[in-house]
């Protein structure tokens, strides 16, 4: 595994991580089968585990947190996240001043830890001005519940305006941004969020790098039964299209050139930027662990970087 700076932050991440946004949670992972994967992910080098509150309605949170318990707690960066409802109460939702000082408690007593590494603000929040939140998450690093703060998902006029009030307050900057990213899916964050980001020393983390699977080939001839388009609409909605699996199908040549799968080739193009401090997958087996962290040795020469920007941009389609 290789490790790289969160941002300008003296913590360092994997380079390749899990997250347990779609495959735990006692409805996703039996406990045998997401112990299996989150060890195979630690026993290769994996030290960030990416959860949110969200996730299962707090289900992944505990079920990850059990399993990460048995490992020694400085060995770990874990993140988790807020701002979606959590019940129907009104302030069980947003960023409010109140709704995260709630909300953290309740993140680290299902996690079974004392503080996170990384607390992500999962959405912007209209409703709730950016110098409130700014100043809670200011207040539950002071309190030790938490070490650094990000947003995912923001626009980029939103993560500048709160790296500015921080600044200007001395208070904690945010650290990092984690937004969706993937060879289908680069235009906003190339181009809107990291000139904002990389100046200021804020690091990625994205989810989605294999943009649900599309990447991998699993849909070079439709989608197979229980696949993941087969079972969520907005997924194949978003990334199944024929200029989607036309380039995929052209992305396999240069995935083979290097004896690697197109997965492995997907997660080594996002892992280019310096500033991608790491690439958030998702596994159903321990075997995907295996093959995801391979990602990290991939070295793509200028030409085969080129050649797949003609494909990403439509260009070799023909």
């Amino acid at each position: 595994m290789k490790y790289r700076q969160l941002g300008n932050a003296g913590m360092r991440v994997s380079a390749v991580s899990l997250g347990g946004w779609i495959n735990f949670g006692e409805n996703k992972a039996d406990q045998d089968r997401a112990r299996a994967i989150i060890e195979t992910a630690y026993d290769n080098g994996i030290n960030f585990f990416d959860i949110a509150d969200a996730y299962e309605k707090g289900d992944a949170e505990i079920q990850m947190g059990k399993i990460l318990s048995q490992y020694p707690r400085h060995t770990l960066v874990i993140s988790s996240k807020l701002y979606w409802p959590m019940s129907d109460d009104t302030n069980d939702k947003g960023l409010s001043r109140k709704h995260i000082m709630h909300s953290i408690d309740n993140s680290l007593e299902r996690i079974g830890t004392d503080y996170l590494d990384i607390y992500f603000c999962h959405r912007y929040d209209e409703n709730t001005p950016i110098r409130e939140v700014a100043l809670a998450m200011n207040d539950l690093i002071a309190r030790g519940k938490i070490l650094y703060w990000g947003t995912s998902e923001w626009p980029a006029t939103r993560i500048q305006e709160a790296y500015e009030i921080c600044d200007r307050y001395g208070w904690h900057l945010p650290q990092v941004e984690q937004p969706s990213y993937s060879m289908l899916n680069r235009e906003r964050v190339e181009n809107e969020i990291m000139p904002v980001t990389n100046p200021r020393g804020i690091g990625i983390v994205n989810f989605s790098p294999l943009a649900q699977g599309m990447l991998t080939g699993k849909y070079d001839n439709g989608i197979p039964e229980d696949s993941r388009f087969a079972l969520l609409d907005w997924a194949k909605k978003r990334f199944f299209n024929d200029d989607n699996v036309a380039k995929v199908h052209q992305l396999k040549p240069i995935a083979d050139e290097l004896g690697i799968t197109r997965a492995q080739l997907a997660l080594a193009w996002c892992l280019r930027h310096p500033m991608l401090s790491s690439v958030i997958t998702g596994a159903t087996r321990p075997e995907q662990v295996e093959a995801n962290v391979k990602a990290v040795d991939v070295e793509l020469s200028n030409e085969q970087y080129e050649q797949i920007d003609r494909i990403l941009s439509g260009e070799s389609l023909g």
